[in-house]
């Protein structure tokens, strides 16, 4: 079920998803009122929803589905400091996914737009929600790749680096992320190794979400720039719309921030990043995969672990959507599948050990 206030939005929502043969647009609404009225007609698996809305806002009317009626939520906003602010406020209340309301203008503009769209509705429609945020999800339909990593870097090969015992984590998520990211760094303490960050998101929202969790956890949190160097008690987030690599210049850790293709259907890509941290970090590397559908990061958390990282997979039961760890899982390239309240812990001993042992 789309609900937007706007006509226009409404059509373009619903031609891009009946594009899919997989998805049905069983109704549209103006307002949250008209969507509570065609819900009793018709329970929709997934409703995209427009946050700034006449007659009731749509965070509003999220918490009020959240609270008697959970259904996943897809928000599309406008790319507007106030529009970016209420929709990072909707998923902590409770949305599973977020993007912003595609523009149209070239036939490139629309294809990538309307990928982004059905995989986003596909992967919401996948997650099981409770009245208080997710317990479990459901094993999703594997999504099939666009392009690999091979489009941005080749693959790494063994070879000698610079001695240090300065540790890297690398981090990739997607659906569910956003809460999986606010447990997972809330218990990182100031000394914590330098992180870095791909999370599905689209530009603008990254930088809002980045503020948000520098305000709630004790290191510094923030949306990476090209050329930003990856220090202690500091977790860089790769921008929406730009792939992130780990670069490293003698015992220096710093990232680049690139254009590039769809990598796996994204931009930035896990594995993209997981790629560069296996040729950059090696053995000085941990890895962790989250929350997500479809198999980005499974390959790239692979090449870290041939290259000496350590790996960690989040298990199935805390996972809004088994899809990314239950790839790398298959693939074998987890060391260890953890309950996401754990894994932060698990971080620190592992690079802990590892820089007492060098």
């Amino acid at each position: 079920m789309i609900v937007d206030d706007s006509a226009i939005v409404r059509q373009s929502l619903t031609e891009i998803l009946s594009s899919d043969p997989d998805i049905e647009v069983v109704g549209v609404a103006t307002d949250p009122y008209m969507a509570v009225d065609k819900i009793k007609q018709v329970i929709p698996d997934v409703i995209t929803l427009d946050v700034e809305m006449p007659k009731m806002d749509g965070i509003t009317f999220l918490k009020k589905i959240m609270s008697q009626h959970p259904i996943p939520v897809v928000i599309i906003s406008t790319l507007t400091a106030s529009g970016t602010e209420t929709a990072i406020s909707a998923l902590e209340n409770g949305a599973v996914e977020i993007v912003h309301k595609p523009q149209l203008h070239t036939p490139e503009q629309r294809r990538e737009a309307s990928m982004m769209i059905i995989d986003k509705v596909k992967a919401a429609s996948h997650a099981v929600i409770h009245r208080r945020r997710i317990a479990q999800a459901q094993a999703p339909k594997s999504v099939k790749p666009k392009l690999t990593a091979d489009a941005m870097l080749p693959k790494p090969e063994v070879s000698s680096m610079v001695r240090t015992t300065e540790k890297i984590v690398a981090v990739g998520a997607s659906t569910g992320g956003t809460e999986a990211l606010k447990t997972f760094l809330e218990s990182f303490p100031l000394d914590s190794p330098g992180i870095v960050i791909v999370q599905h998101m689209p530009e603008m929202f990254t930088r809002q979400f980045a503020d948000r969790l520098n305000d709630q956890c004790k290191i510094t949190v923030k949306e990476a720039q090209d050329g930003d160097a990856v220090i202690r008690g500091q977790a860089l987030i790769s921008p929406g719309n730009k792939h992130m690599l780990l670069k490293r210049s003698g015992a220096r850790y710093y990232v680049e921030v690139t254009d590039g293709p769809l990598v796996n259907r994204h931009r930035p890509a896990v594995d993209v990043l997981f790629r560069s941290v296996a040729r950059y970090a090696g053995k000085n590397a941990v890895g962790v995969i989250m929350t997500g559908m479809g198999n980005d990061g499974a390959q790239g958390l692979l090449e870290m672990k041939n290259s000496g990282a350590f790996t960690i997979a989040q298990d199935e039961k805390t996972c809004i959507v088994f899809g990314m760890p239950k790839e790398a899982i298959k693939l074998n390239a987890a060391d260890k599948v953890m309950s996401i309240y754990s894994i932060a812990y698990e971080v620190q001993y592992q690079c802990k050990e590892h820089s007492e042992s060098a």
